[in-house]
């Protein structure tokens, strides 16, 4: 291994761990804000319902949020959707982002 390939497997290793810390902040600070807006307003339904101005149907509600969250949780167990992207960038690089998006995600 010479001197090339360490700098090479080094400039890929911290541009990926930077990478990976951005993208998972972003991403945590994002969710944060989708579930405070679906939060809300899964509470105004429920005032609404409540009052007695609204009617909800909640078990249509909770088949249809099965269904997708089924459909999200197969995709991601699959890997259907990352798996070519990051194995087409290296070992550096992908166990770099994988590090610093873990850190960027709970450090957010």
């Amino acid at each position: 291994m010479g001197v090339e390939s360490l700098g090479s497997i080094a400039t890929s290793l911290i541009s990926g761990t930077v990478v990976g810390i951005l993208v998972g902040y972003a991403v945590k600070k994002v969710l944060r804000i989708v579930l405070v807006i679906l939060g809300t307003f899964f509470a105004a339904l429920a005032y609404l319902n409540y009052q007695g101005l609204l009617s909800v149907n909640w078990e249509k509600m909770e088949i249809i949020s099965r269904g997708i969250l089924t459909t999200l949780v197969d995709s991601e167990i699959t890997g259907n959707t990352a798996n070519p992207i990051l194995s087409n960038l290296g070992l550096p690089l992908t166990g770099g982002m994988a590090m610093g998006f873990a850190l960027g995600f709970v450090k957010g």
